[in-house]
């Protein structure tokens, strides 16, 4: 026999990134300093792990209007950076929906480990840098309705 899943659509509404806003989630990877007025290059970690060796870069094209999950990766940092295209990040510290809030992904920001989180786009497609360890661990966490901007 087969189930069949009803979902209710959940909206929230999206905030802008700021360091101020985003900062129990993660930080934005921006210039956060002094700033040098001569012609030489200036140099800035904006996030180091010294137990990780190794780290990827991806791509991702992002179709989706709405999402029934939240994912996590306990021992990655990830960044997302876009590239072009509108699109808006789902996060939360914990699992409990109620904790859910919504950023306009108008800037480059690097996620804490495990934060819950998931990627909608608000056109047609968005496209986004992603920088992770090499070897991440997935878990997701079915919401039992959708998310939608």
């Amino acid at each position: 026999m087969n189930k069949c899943r009803v979902f209710t659509l959940k909206k929230i509404k999206p905030q802008k990134i700021t360091k101020q806003s985003f900062k129990k989630y993660g930080s934005i990877i921006e210039w956060d300093g002094p700033e040098n007025k001569a012609e030489k290059n200036q140099f800035r970690i904006v996030i180091r792990d010294s137990k990780v060796t190794g780290w990827r870069i991806a791509y991702l094209i992002v179709r989706k209007k709405k999402v029934d999950f939240l994912e996590q990766h306990p021992r990655s940092y990830e960044s997302f950076e876009p590239i072009k295209g509108k699109s808006i990040i789902y996060v939360a510290n914990k699992k409990n929906s109620k904790n859910i809030e919504a950023f306009i992904l108008d800037k480059p920001i690097v996620l804490r480990k495990g934060l819950w989180h998931n990627v909608v786009t608000v056109g047609k497609e968005a496209h986004i840098k992603i920088t992770e360890n090499n070897d991440v661990a997935l878990i997701k966490q079915f919401l039992g309705y959708w998310l939608t901007a």
